[in-house]
């Protein structure tokens, strides 16, 4: 059985949605939502598996509501808009599903997913951890705790470590789903950084958001959504 919680500012679509899954009964309807804020609510309270959820919706969009979705939760895009089905992989979305919902395709999409028992249970690689990176010519074992930064590029990831800059064919969404979120912080869709190579964080002027400092001297934003969380990473009490 999947707990899934529902995400649609728009009641009829979450009322077909909900029609349209009891032909399939191993998905359970725990919760409801119609805001990404109030989605938010019940990822943090309730035991959720399995999230449907829109992505144009007023405040926080079904897209910036993905980036906080833990890593062992599956979700699916259900939108009527066909343009931010990149966005929606990038992210590790299980499917990308066009409104109005064939019946044929959302059982595609379920059989796309992990048993329940596999998403509850999230292993993350070990901060000695060694990854083969090329540079230039030669090839080199790096340990993730000498990795400073993941940048999204394209398909690929750069890799920022002390012997200089790799690239590994990688989206940043796989590579976060890895990474133990007590050793490496998302600061934004494009960058995520390993905790202890912050040196220090300023003010973005711009967008409210912040900039973190790494100890080579590489700055970095951090979004707006997510610099509380960063500030919250570095208080003790």
């Amino acid at each position: 059985m999947y707990n899934c919680l529902l995400v649609d500012d728009e009641r009829l679509a979450r009322s077909e949605l909900k029609r349209l899954l009891k032909a399939h009964p191993q998905c359970l309807i725990a919760a409801e939502a119609q805001s990404g804020e109030e989605a938010l609510q019940h990822l943090v309270n309730s035991s959720i598996d399995l999230v449907f959820l829109d992505i144009q919706m007023p405040g926080l969009t079904g897209l910036q509501l993905a980036e906080h979705i833990p890593a062992g939760t599956q979700f699916i895009f259900c939108t009527a808009f066909n343009s931010f089905a990149l966005d929606a992989f990038e992210l590790n979305a299980v499917d990308y599903l066009l409104k109005p919902i064939a019946p044929e395709r959302l059982a595609k999409a379920l059989q796309k997913l992990r048993p329940p028992s596999d998403s509850a249970t999230v292993h993350y690689l070990a901060a000695q951890h060694g990854i083969l990176l090329k540079f230039g010519d030669s090839q080199r074992v790096v340990r993730l705790d000498d990795i400073s930064r993941f940048e999204s590029i394209g398909n690929h990831a750069a890799v920022y470590t002390p012997y200089g800059k790799s690239f590994i064919h990688s989206s940043l969404a796989k590579i976060e789903q890895k990474l133990d979120p007590a050793l490496f912080f998302k600061a934004s869709r494009a960058d995520i950084l390993r905790i202890s190579a912050i040196s220090h964080i300023e003010p973005a002027i711009a967008d409210g958001g912040l900039i973190a400092v790494l100890q080579d001297g590489q700055q970095v934003d951090v979004s707006r959504r997510q610099a509380q969380q960063l500030k919250q990473q570095f208080s003790a009490f």
